[in-house]
């Protein structure tokens, strides 16, 4: 009987042991997923400043060249081209600013959500976005914030087809009690629309993600032509 006892033993702390491994390559794969996202995310960014900002840059710098050799005797043309640049410089700096970290994410995590999908609807007006969105929030730590918005951003980038077919998007913010709660469902126009497996894979890997990151929870579930992920932190 003790043998059989060290069997049962051993077989438990085998099973137990290839369980965590399991998990811990699954939680690493999730993460080395979400740590690529935001690196190319940052690439980017940065051959969007290489290609546009720099190159905007030089032309400003160019026109001033220009003016100093031109003992400024400026047109009225020339002044408001001049301007132009300048104001598109500038929009181009508050935008990239806003994409390194969002406008008002220190300050209201209801605020930061309704800028980012003002962005989605500027670009997609075929997206219909319905929420229900508090005007006030609790204290929130911006890396807490920050986390949240970004995964909302993944989960929108995964689930929204690049078509111009309608789709119907339903997003609440939540508080019940010390938990925060923020629920999406995007539901499509028909059975052709809705994601393919690979990005349910992926969807996967943002779920085991946020709730690393977060300690808290994240899960998905598929209904037909809707799909409703939850976030909880």
């Amino acid at each position: 009987m003790k043998f059989y006892g060290q069997i049962t033993l051993v077989t438990i702390y085998v099973l137990t042991l290839i369980m965590y491994l399991k998990t811990y390559y699954r939680t690493q794969q999730a993460l080395q997923w979400w740590s690529y996202r935001q690196s190319l995310k940052l690439f980017i960014e940065a051959s969007k400043i290489h290609e546009g900002l720099l190159q905007e840059s030089f032309t400003i710098r160019r026109s001033l060249d220009l003016l100093a050799q031109d003992n400024l005797n400026l047109t009225i043309n020339k002044i408001q081209e001049y301007l132009k640049q300048a104001d598109n410089f500038h929009h181009a700096l508050v935008q990239l600013s806003d994409r390194l970290f969002p406008a008002y994410i220190q300050d209201s995590l209801p605020l930061a959500i309704e800028c980012l999908l003002e962005q989605w609807l500027t670009s997609n007006s075929h997206l219909c976005f319905n929420f229900d969105i508090p005007p006030y929030w609790r204290y929130e730590q911006a890396e807490r914030s920050l986390i949240v918005l970004k995964s909302l951003e993944e989960l929108l980038i995964l689930t929204l087809p690049n078509t111009s077919v309608p789709i119907s998007i339903f997003i609440s913010l939540k508080q019940h009690k010390n938990i925060g709660q923020l629920m999406v469902k995007i539901t499509y126009p028909e059975p052709s629309t809705i994601i393919f497996s690979s990005n349910l894979r992926e969807l996967e890997y943002l779920c085991k993600s946020f709730r690393f990151l977060t300690s808290g929870k994240c899960f998905y579930r598929k209904d037909n032509l809707s799909i409703t992920c939850h976030f909880y932190w």
